[in-house]
């Protein structure tokens, strides 16, 4: 062999040796594809390198997820929050950060998918909370990294804002609803929930009143026959008063027997609701069998479930229109996506909860899903204070009923931890402490599920 051709062997040898070094993922223990090696050209190989949770708003009723990498100055947050669990959440975040630090936050898949069987028992609602956090951050630093907004990896908008249904004032009386479903109209809400009170309203009666039996409840109660009579009632005034045009919903909070879950959305046919709400309850769920066969009115179900699999009987038989979750609830985005593509084959559309209870971060995560998926149906809207807009910069707002995506990268939402840590003492948000939660009772006694 010439001195020339030995050179340009050891060259080319010593090329194809450090290319096969460079794709290499220690992280991930395996070999890069050529396309994946391509595709990373110029972008340095990154590491999870911390995962802690940061709590906010009064009592740490928010979870936040933070998620940094090896990239100084790169980093994403994600949504762990549960009011009634509050303080389960910040272990169950630091146990997910046990396998996750060290790898590479762009698999995000595989990430997700070894969180998820980190524990025997899985579709636990508290690691769901916590790996939704980590999700979400996850998706955050990937549309960072991208320069784009996550909307943009999922495939792009299919719509150019995500229409939010209001939530009217919680009146007691009939003339008191109006009013509040007007001022949500005025607001520029086209799709409005209505309720008499709170959950259950309608349906109470109150302290000292109705036959109680000795040793019975001295407290207000609930009568599911007295619900069926006025709920539909309610919404017969509405109508008349309103018209057609209001698209209306209601949230029955599944405080009912399956037989009069049916009564009662067969009473409401003649108002043309938009959905009907968890009138069932979970363990009750194959009544929606019996529902579909005996009503024309539009089922929404169910924000309880955790897990994607437990979605599947409701969405391939068809037993709802719109599938309720929230993605805090049900691991993240990753999964969230799957579960609106199994319902788009079968027809059935999404609306994402949110409630008062709920923060920023989740928000943002709901609409940039909305913004992709084509079979968005309607999102929950959520009211911020301005001390907690102040502690998360890029917040969705909304606009007269629309929420409008952002070309920010991520998930286009940041945490100011000063001002977060502000909020832990907030009296703004005293309304949303971790709280117990005392199911309603009938005039027996008898919880009632919620």
């Amino acid at each position: 062999m010439q001195p020339m051709q030995r050179r340009d062997f050891i060259r080319e040898t010593f090329a194809r040796c450090l290319a096969a070094s460079a794709a290499f993922s220690p992280v991930g223990q395996r070999f890069l594809s050529a396309q994946e090696v391509s595709a990373r050209r110029g972008m340095p190989p990154l590491k999870i390198t911390r995962i802690r949770p940061i709590q906010t708003r009064a009592g740490g009723a928010w979870t936040i997820v933070k998620v940094e990498t090896s990239e100084p100055g790169l980093y994403g947050i994600g949504s762990a929050s549960d009011i009634f669990r509050h303080g389960s959440i910040p272990a169950a975040v630091e146990v997910l950060a046990q396998g996750l630090v060290g790898r590479d936050p762009d698999e995000i898949e595989d990430s997700w998918q070894a969180s998820y069987m980190s524990s025997l028992w899985r579709n636990n609602a508290i690691t769901n909370v916590a790996l939704s956090g980590v999700d979400m951050a996850l998706w955050d630093i990937k549309g960072k990294r991208a320069n784009m907004p996550v909307y943009q990896l999922l495939g792009g908008r299919c719509r150019a804002a995500v229409p939010c249904y209001d939530h009217a004032r919680e009146e007691t009386t009939f003339e008191g609803v109006e009013e509040g479903v007007r001022r949500s109209i005025e607001a520029g809400f086209t799709h409005i929930r209505v309720q008499l009170g709170g959950y259950g309203g309608g349906g109470f009666i109150d302290a000292g009143q109705g036959e109680r039996p000795k040793g019975g409840p001295p407290g207000r109660v609930f009568d599911e026959d007295l619900y069926v009579q006025t709920i539909p009632r309610l919404f017969e005034y509405l109508r008349n008063k309103l018209g057609a045009k209001p698209k209306l919903l209601h949230d029955a909070q599944e405080h009912f027997s399956p037989v009069k879950a049916i009564q009662l959305a067969k009473r409401l046919e003649p108002s043309d609701l938009f959905f009907l709400e968890d009138v069932l309850n979970l363990e009750q769920l194959s009544w929606y069998r019996m529902m579909r066969q005996s009503t024309v009115t539009p089922q929404a179900a169910h924000e309880k479930l955790t897990s994607p699999a437990e979605y599947i009987p409701l969405i391939s038989e068809k037993l709802v229109d719109f599938i309720r979750f929230r993605v805090a609830k049900v691991g993240g985005i990753t999964p969230a996506r799957k579960i609106a593509a199994m319902a788009e084959l079968y027809g059935v559309r999404t609306a994402f909860q949110e409630g008062g209870d709920n923060d920023p971060v989740n928000f943002a995560a709901a609409m940039h899903l909305d913004t992709a998926i084509v079979n968005f149906g309607i999102q929950e809207e959520n009211h911020f204070a301005p001390e907690e807009l102040e502690a998360f910069p890029g917040a969705p707002l909304l606009e007269r009923g629309y929420l409008y995506p952002s070309a920010r990268p991520g998930l286009g939402v940041d945490i100011d931890e000063a001002k977060a840590a502000k909020l832990l003492s907030s009296g703004s948000s005293r309304r949303n402490m971790p709280r117990y939660y005392p199911p309603d009772r009938k005039i027996d006694g008898t919880f009632v599920r919620p």
